[in-house]
């Protein structure tokens, strides 16, 4: 399978690097000085599964790789406007295009530049940073992909996206396809928009929030409004969704940041509208209430999020 990886940056650069290992043709879509070290010493990955450089095509305009099997867009969602018009190169006639992006908005902007057919939704759940230009550091040992369909009728795993789960499972990702693509994007909504609103408006990390009673309080009203939004979008997200967030948290590092915290004492451009806008809006637009959301949407925005 030749598949175009769209954002060679942390996350993307990961999965390029396994699937490239495995022998699937890979070739990644990077700009800057990242991509000079990717031409010069190829991509090097540190981590606990082992350290290696692994050596695949890269380029900056997708029009010289040209049509693939499999698109995945992992860049940032604010790079949106300047990646999707540029995404048409890579399809053929039977391009599969699957984003791992945050965010519920993702799949119909992907949509409108591609085409519904073409497209798959699915999240990820890793731990990596880009420590210098053509190095990513994995931290811990999850490589966790679900995916599924984005459009259409969603009733049964469909045979693209299970081979694509099959081609990431060669890779030793632990991936997973399931009918509708939404649903693990939403669930990992709850948990990643609320998150990243407390952390990044408190400037602090998990455990200076989940730690403290009140903090914990707010934080599973918040989840639970996104939860709420979820399911008047028809998305039949899990009844434990926060139930699975909470033992989640219990044994999550408390020196933990969100990606966005990170972005923000970094001084770099944040999700904060793909994330907790995207809530907001969508609540406005349903009728659902989500206040809390709405008070730490704010004060990202006038923080300089």
């Amino acid at each position: 399978m030749h598949i175009a990886v769209v954002g060679a940056g942390a996350v993307g650069g990961f999965y390029a690097a396994r699937l490239a290992r495995s022998g699937e043709r890979v070739s990644v879509i990077a700009r800057g000085a990242h991509l000079r070290a990717i031409h010069e010493r190829g991509l090097l990955i540190w981590s606990p599964l082992g350290d290696h450089v692994v050596r695949l095509e890269a380029e900056s305009d997708p029009a010289r790789v040209g049509p693939v099997d499999l698109v995945i867009l992992a860049v940032k969602t604010y790079a949106n406007a300047q990646i999707l018009p540029l995404l048409p190169w890579l399809c053929g006639p039977e391009t599969a295009v699957l984003t791992l992006q945050n965010s519920v908005a993702s799949a119909d902007a992907l949509a409108d530049a591609v085409g519904e057919e073409r497209v798959l939704a699915g999240t990820t759940y890793v731990a990596t940073a880009i420590v210098a230009p053509g190095l990513i550091e994995q931290t811990g040992v999850h490589r966790r992909v679900i995916l599924g369909e984005a459009f259409g009728e969603r009733r049964d795993v469909s045979a693209r996206a299970a081979r694509i789960a099959d081609v990431l499972a060669r890779a030793d990702v632990h991936a997973e396809a399931v009918a509708d693509g939404r649903v693990p994007v939403w669930e990992k909504l709850v948990y990643l928009a609320t998150f990243a609103a407390f952390t990044g408006v408190s400037r602090r990390p998990a455990g200076a929030i989940w730690g403290d009673p009140i903090g914990r309080e707010a934080f599973l009203a918040v989840a639970a409004e996104v939860e709420a939004v979820a399911l008047a979008e028809g998305v039949p997200i899990a009844g434990d969704v926060i139930a699975r967030m909470v033992g989640y948290l219990d044994a999550l590092p408390p020196d933990t940041r969100s990606s966005l915290l990170i972005d923000l004492q970094q001084g770099k451009q944040t999700e904060v509208e793909a994330l907790q806008g995207e809530v907001v809006r969508r609540g406005r637009e349903l009728g659902v209430p989500t206040p809390g959301m709405t008070a730490l949407y704010a004060a990202l925005r006038a923080g300089g999020a």
